[in-house]
């Protein structure tokens, strides 16, 4: 009897192989097969990524980081999963994504149509305006005051490009000037190397909130772009986009995305229990209401 079975067991264990194999391809595959995840971190990405006084990974993105990583567990029946941090700039986290060295990035990433040809992205959870930073005594009100003057951005990032595509800025002649992560840039515009600093709208605010005189600072001109932005792991793994696309739409009909948003965005955050007072916009509203990972370009078609 057992000698009949045995070559039916053998039919059936090969038929459910392929079914294996599918279930587990691509990220879900290494991660099982490594026994860990690795999420790409930024240091001062405030508050979406960033490093706390004991240079712990914290923020809003982190926060959605971990609950997707307690669903691969679940999925993967992995409770053990050893969660790894790198830490990303601008410059490098697309090449790290798609070399496998970062599953998922927990930044403070813009999900657009040239990125979306080499990277995938969840569900947007956070929208932000580009805008610039100034010192309050400068002046400086908007773009058109910039000729000639020293503007700085982040290596890797699309500010500059949208400054220069903005109808107010296509005739300003000014001066760029790159730091190698956000602290850096705006510590030229802390030391007088720039005058402006144009970034995400509420990085600025976190880097403002933490800086030695928070009162010295403003958030002015305007609005370069509407940026959606996202968590970002690699394209084509049709099973991990199903299964991050389906724990974000659990976080936003639960209400768990407004807490999250509550607590890093409308209370006080480490190191300093800053508040940045900054209210949740109509797009998010709008976009947990119905989830979507489409990108900028569709943001900011006229």
């Amino acid at each position: 009897m057992i000698r009949k079975l045995f070559p039916a067991l053998l039919a059936l264990a090969a038929a459910c192989l392929p079914l294996l194999a599918q279930a587990e391809d691509g990220t879900l595959k290494k991660i099982r097969s490594s026994g860990s995840i690795t999420l790409g971190v930024r240091e001062s990405s405030v508050p979406l990524s960033y490093l706390d006084a004991a240079q712990q990974p914290v923020g809003y993105h982190i926060e959605i980081c971990n609950r997707i990583v307690d669903a691969i567990k679940a999925h993967l029946k992995l409770p053990a999963l050893r969660v790894l941090h790198q830490t990303v700039t601008s410059q490098n986290r697309i090449p790290l994504v798609t070399n496998g060295t970062v599953d998922l990035e927990c930044g403070s990433t813009t999900n657009n149509e040239a990125r979306g040809r080499q990277v995938a992205f969840v569900p947007t959870t956070f929208v932000t305006r580009v805008r610039m930073a100034v010192k309050k005594s400068s002046g400086i009100a908007s773009l058109a005051q910039l000729d000639g003057k020293p503007v700085a951005t982040t290596t890797g990032t699309t500010s500059v490009a949208l400054m220069r595509a903005h109808e107010k800025g296509k005739a300003v002649d000014f001066k760029e000037v790159y730091g190698k992560d956000h602290a850096d840039s705006f510590l030229m515009l802390e030391t007088d190397r720039a005058v402006a600093f144009v970034m995400d709208d509420n990085l600025l605010a976190g880097l403002i909130a933490t800086s030695k005189t928070p009162d010295a600072y403003a958030i002015v001109g305007e609005a370069l772009a509407v940026e959606p932005i996202a968590i970002m792991f690699r394209r084509d793994d049709a099973e991990l986009k199903k299964l991050v696309d389906t724990t974000v739409a659990t976080l936003m009909k639960s209400g768990e995305i407004e807490r999250f948003h509550a607590k890093w965005f409308q209370s006080p955050i480490p190191p300093r229990n800053v508040n940045l007072a900054l209210p949740m916009s109509d797009t998010l509203k709008q976009l947990i209401q119905n989830p979507s990972d489409a990108p900028a370009e569709a943001y900011n078609r006229k």
